[in-house]
């Protein structure tokens, strides 16, 4: 009989599983959307992919949760295609068809007023949808549980608690390119004021995170088993502040495009007024 710490440790692995299987998913799409990689800084992506691989050799030696085995190999996978994106549209601009000729106008055509979503309007949207993930994430465990399946893929009672310098250095290196990636990233967005960067790769970003870090401690805090998963959780956690902060600037960059179009949208109005009088 599994007690209701182990169970609580299975809930959040399921669910820290269904939030980081989406979390690519809208940069992806919007990338492809836009025809531009340029919202996301690459170096960025270069220090996510190599926290992704040294997570998965580190956690594959110390016998970690297979949640996390599972999630690094995806990640890998969807920073490739990030990075593909980036330079596929990067070489598709420079492209001697995609260079501006005597008939084309040098500036793009502005878009409507109001056309972008305020920070709140969307927060919403992807609040909805970290619903539907939890409910996703629950809906896996139960169906994991129905199967006979233990709670951490069958883990063994010591699982998880192996302390060797190998995997633990590259837990560490993990951690560290995880926390430092947002850095440039963050930099990026003063430049961009966020165009381009998707918000609900953030606000999955965070939750996969958050749960991730709970499907730990629930599942042990001895003082063993912390120690051996402390890389993880300091990667997992520390990230965690510094996506908060980028939240921030999407609400700080949303605040002042709205702002800056209100003003334009009555200056329209009124310039559309004085020609029919």
């Amino acid at each position: 009989m599994l007690s209701s710490s182990q169970e609580l440790s299975s809930i959040f692995g399921w669910v820290s599983i269904a939030c980081w299987v989406v979390v690519y998913s809208p940069q992806i799409l919007q990338n492809f959307s836009l025809k531009s990689g340029e919202g996301l800084s690459v170096a960025f992506i270069v220090l996510w992919l190599i926290g992704d691989i040294t997570n998965l050799l580190g956690g594959m030696m110390a016998g970690l949760l297979p949640t996390m085995i599972i999630l690094a190999m995806y990640y890998t996978v969807c920073d490739l295609i990030l990075l593909f994106q980036v330079y596929y549209y990067r070489h598709q601009k420079s492209s001697p068809l995609n260079q501006l000729t005597a008939s084309s106008p040098l500036l793009p055509k502005p878009e409507p007023p109001l056309a972008h979503k305020s920070f709140l309007a969307r927060s919403a949207v992807y609040l909805l949808a970290f619903g539907l993930v939890i409910s996703t994430g629950v809906i896996a465990w139960l169906l994991n549980n129905k199967g006979g399946a233990q709670p951490g893929g069958g883990e063994s009672e010591k699982g998880g608690d192996v302390l060797e310098w190998r995997s633990q250095s590259l837990g560490w290196i993990s951690a560290v390119t995880y926390i430092g990636s947002r850095v440039p990233q963050i930099l990026h967005n003063h430049q961009t004021k966020c165009e381009g960067l998707s918000l609900a790769m953030f606000f999955f970003s965070i939750s996969g995170n958050l749960t991730y870090v709970a499907s730990i401690l629930f599942k042990s805090v001895r003082r063993r088993y912390i120690i051996a998963n402390l890389p993880w959780l300091s990667g997992s956690a520390l990230t965690v502040f510094l996506d908060i902060a980028v939240l921030c600037q999407f609400a700080y960059f949303s605040r002042q495009q709205k702002r800056i179009v209100l003003p334009s949208s009555e200056e329209a109005r009124r310039s559309i007024v004085d020609e029919d009088d």
